[in-house]
């Protein structure tokens, strides 16, 4: 019988953890590692586990956790008895294990200066310096940096001189902070420390493997109140301003044709423009998407540029405008566009300085970051997750800070006041809406516990059961609103954990708090949902915060969390858009199940509608809303989405969505596979020759068509569009697929037949079949590790396709890349291919097999179209021919012209800016 007392067994992600672990310091020359694992994957555990396998094998090691802060220097502590390890807090390090504080060995003297030190640790104060020799000073040393990114932020270059200090230990750095989120100095200085990740697993695959719950991310979008909207369209007048200035000596408007339409292909092409200036190019795009400017010969429209210009992309473009002439120009009537621009441009968070438009605050974003709709909307989240799972709810709201400043801008004076935006707000709200009332929401951060009198009275109730002496210390206070305070005989050391016992038991069920307390470290299993309302945007807070409600709860098997983020959006205003632009930095590298059922990340796994780009429009926030309630309602659906149990492989690819022009878009009732397959004809410069059987026109033999067609095991396929036609021309001559003709027409059959063959050769080839001619031949040139025989192809049922190359990350990142390009209109490339098209027959009926033949080698192309050659397939001519061998394969018979050559010149000059597929493209990142 197994033992009660006894630890959980290893998961899977521990295991390999500890054992890629012992293999690094096992090798003389790598005492340091670097371990990623998400919040709840049990970092703690793997570090006491390593710590014991080192203590086992040396017993006169000693060991040292430092964790950024007492909670989680407790739960090591607490972690570490309980698998039978003697831990403490002891500074003289007389225990094997010793659990601190980042802060206790960065003590700084106050009296040090930085002229006085020659390192970081000059400047420690001398209580400091004592713990830092004991620790360099122990012959045989584990150190464990628990969430390390922290040592980035604050103690790195200590923790630096730390580490070449003690240059033989065993060191363990643990974070659940990915790389991809590390700035280059923080990237910088990981890699100086430990060098490359020793081990790494996502949050896809705990979920995958039942060890975090699974979850579904949502969005609550709500619009500001009326005085908050009143007062933002008051700012946008002055804005207008700057949007029409078409005055001075050369208009704005002037100057944006000037800028970049006129140039192209005068004295550039586009390409070559936007790779210079990017954003400016972009910011471009969008305003001719707004009927703002003429769309420049060679651009083509992306997913991003489909959108109204933003107040970044006005603000970027008038900067350049007054930098480059209204600044430089001494017509007075410039004078006054300067003038006027200056003035309005406080309106959008920007100044104007010597050096061009700069960024500075906004009070526009504080609004909408700061609304007091966003309390209103989680108090309806809130009510609506409990109306869904009962007893079970218990939802944390993280805000930003406990209280907001205590000034608040003239200009905002009866908008907003100074606890807009704040913990004790949200705790306000909720106390005096009906529905969350009755689920007794409580405040705790680290310097307060409040709710109602009442709750707080239960309280103090529950904690006597705990510990009596505490419970009879404890004041419950009131105030003048709802809210009352519980304090005198406590810190947050200790009320942390009795507020998060008497949450757990569902003695309350909201828990507010803010990210600094309760979003790193903090440890509740039974929370179901969390609702955002901060302004954090890095990965690593995205990543903690949800790592709260993604904990498994012994308890509830079957416990499914919802994530929810509160969005404020104003079409009130230019910078409306804010807060939606922060809920897209947020979901940048996290990832989440789509509408499809595929872990991407992204807005996109959001609801598919959603554009990273911009928000949807207000007056479809009400269905939006309601359509996230009924997600999160439906916890089945979001466990069955996530398929536990299931087999995965922890990577992640880049794709390429692909929405083909309107008249190419397939129409599917469900997601299905496409497979690539080489034209069964060749048009060439001598002809067209086609392995297609010429049918049987005999009386005697009667013509059998098929009427479709079937992938392995009776999987539902898509065929080629090109095949698509084919056999759609020739199933016409056949009553619905199959049919028997007699000798008398057969002469018309026959050329109907051949003129099928022919209309196969006229508009543009299959976007799969390009794709399996880039992937063949980035394997050829060893750019990939797979080639065609990889690519993976599905076309969704609003008409979208995915193509993604199923190998490394590395291997879909080229692709994915190749392929947007390849696809695209004729830029600047260094090489161009062609395919030759349009064939023409001779005149006159086609009366036998053989005149069939004949008639399709007669053929002859009348046209050659010109596509360009992916970048990273034209930095050479052997690259480029490799992409024409396989364009030969999949597309069909075609040339290769290096455009630095006269011929090859000529035609770029000519074709630059044509878009033969005119599809629109969205790079995804998606996890299996």
């Amino acid at each position: 019988m197994p033992d009660a007392d006894a630890p959980p067994p290893l998961r899977i992600h521990q295991r390999e953890a500890l054992e890629a672990l012992a293999g690094a310091w096992d090798d003389a020359n790598r005492p340091r590692a670097w371990v990623i694992l998400p919040p709840g994957a049990g970092k703690t555990r793997v570090g006491l586990e390593a710590i014991a396998g080192e203590l086992g094998a040396h017993p006169d090691t000693r060991a040292v956790v430092l964790a950024p802060n007492t909670a989680i220097q407790s739960q090591w502590i607490d972690e570490a008895r309980a698998l039978g390890l003697g831990a403490g807090d002891d500074k003289t390090l007389a225990g094997p294990l010793t659990c601190l504080t980042y802060q206790s060995l960065a003590v700084f003297d106050s009296e040090a200066t930085d002229a006085d030190a020659t390192t970081v640790v000059d400047r420690l104060h001398p209580n400091g310096v004592a713990l830092f020799e004991r620790i360099r000073a122990q012959p045989r040393l584990v150190l464990v940096l628990d969430e390390c990114h922290h040592l980035l932020e604050v103690w790195g270059r200590l923790l630096a001189e730390l580490l070449d200090a003690v240059d033989r230990a065993h060191v363990l750095a643990l974070t659940a902070t990915p790389p991809e989120s590390l700035a280059g100095e923080q990237r910088a200085l990981v890699d100086q420390l430990f060098g490359r990740i020793l081990y790494r697993v996502s949050v896809p695959a705990v979920v995958k493997e039942g060890h975090l719950a699974p979850f579904d991310e949502l969005v609550w979008l709500t619009t500001p109140t009326a005085a908050e909207e009143e007062w933002l369209a008051g700012e946008a007048l002055r804005f207008t301003e700057l949007t029409t200035p078409n005055f001075g000596s050369v208009g704005f408007h002037e100057w944006l044709t000037a800028r970049f339409v006129d140039p192209v292909p005068a004295t550039t092409t586009w390409a070559a423009l936007a790779e210079r200036e990017p954003d400016l190019c972009d910011a471009a795009l969008r305003m001719h998407h707004a009927d703002l400017l003429d769309l420049p010969v060679g651009a083509r429209l992306r997913e991003q540029h489909r959108h109204d210009p933003s107040a970044e992309d006005w603000v970027r473009l008038l900067g350049d405008w007054l930098l480059n002439h209204v600044a430089e120009s001494e017509d007075p009537a410039d004078a006054e566009v300067l003038a006027v621009v200056r003035a309005a441009l406080p309106s959008v968070g920007y100044q104007w300085t010597r050096r061009g438009v700069r960024r500075g605050r906004s009070t526009v974003d504080r609004v909408l970051a700061r609304s007091y709709a966003k309390p209103g909307a989680a108090a309806q989240i809130i009510a609506a997750e409990h109306a869904a799972i009962g007893v079970r709810a218990r939802v944390l709201v993280l805000c930003d800070h406990e209280r907001a400043s205590a000034t608040v801008p003239v200009d905002l004076a009866g908008v907003l006041d100074a606890e807009a935006g704040s913990a004790i707000a949200a705790l306000e709200t909720f106390l005096s809406a009906p529905d969350t009332a009755v689920l007794h929401p409580m405040l705790v951060t680290g310097s307060v516990v409040a709710a109602s009198e009442e709750t707080l009275r239960d309280l103090v109730a529950f904690v006597a059961g705990r510990d009596p002496d505490l419970a009879a210390r404890l004041f419950v206070g009131t105030g003048d609103g709802p809210v009352a305070t519980c304090s005198s005989g406590w810190t947050s050391r200790t009320w942390v954990a009795h507020v998060t016992a008497y949450f757990e038991a569902g003695r309350t069920q909201v828990l507010v708090g803010t990210r600094g307390l309760l979003g790193e470290g903090w440890n509740a299993r039974g929370v179901s949902t969390l609702i955002d309302l901060t302004t954090a945007t890095t990965l690593t807070a995205v990543v903690q915060t949800r790592g709260r409600a993604l904990r498994t709860d012994p308890t509830w098997p079957d416990k499914v969390a919802t994530n929810w983020t509160v969005v404020c959006v104003s079409e009130a205003h230019l910078k409306g858009d804010n807060d939606w632009s922060r809920l897209v930095r947020k979901h940048q590298g996290f990832h989440g199940v789509d509408a499809d059922g595929d872990i991407v990340d992204g807005v996109a796994h959001i609801d598919a509608s959603f554009s990273p780009f911009a928000p949807p429009p207000v007056a479809s926030f009400d269905a939006l809303n309601a359509r996230m309630l009924i997600a999160a309602a439906d916890r089945d659906a979001i466990r069955d989405a996530w398929a536990v149990g299931e087999p995965y492989q922890d990577v992640t690819l880049a794709s390429l969505r692909v929405r083909p022009s309107t008249s190419a878009v397939a129409v599917v009732d469900e997601v299905v596979s496409l497979t690539p397959v080489p034209p069964s004809w060749r048009l060439g410069a001598d002809g067209l020759s086609t392995e297609a059987p010429v049918p049987t026109t005999s009386w005697r033999t009667p013509l059998v068509l098929a009427a479709g067609t079937a992938g392995a095991g009776g999987a539902a396929v898509l065929a080629s569009p090109w095949a698509a036609l084919a056999a759609g021309t020739v199933g016409a001559l056949a009553t619905l697929g199959n049919a028997a003709l007699t000798g008398r027409d057969h002469a018309e059959t026959l050329t109907q037949w051949v003129g099928a063959q022919v209309a196969l050769t006229t508009g543009v080839p299959p976007l799969e079949a390009v794709a399996a001619a880039v992937a063949d031949a980035l394997a050829a040139a060893g750019l990939t590790g797979v080639g065609a025989s990889g690519l993976a192809v599905d076309v969704h049922p609003g008409g979208d396709y995915r193509f993604r190359l199923v190998g490394t990350e590395h291997d879909a990142e080229v692709f994915a890349l190749a392929f947007d390009e390849a696809i695209g209109p004729v830029g600047a490339p260094r090489y161009l291919v062609s395919r030759f098209t349009d064939a023409a027959l001779p005149d006159g009926p086609i009366r036998t097999r053989r005149g069939a033949g004949s008639a399709l080698r007669a053929a002859r192309a009348t046209g050659e179209a010109w596509h360009p050659v992916p970048t990273v397939l034209g930095r050479n001519a052997k690259s480029a021919g490799h992409y024409l061998d396989a364009w030969r394969t999949w597309v069909g018979e075609g040339r290769l012209l290096a455009t630095a050559k006269p011929e090859g010149a000529g035609i770029a000059t000519a074709v630059s800016g044509e878009d033969p597929f005119a599809a629109t493209t969205v790079m995804r990142r998606h996890w299996s």
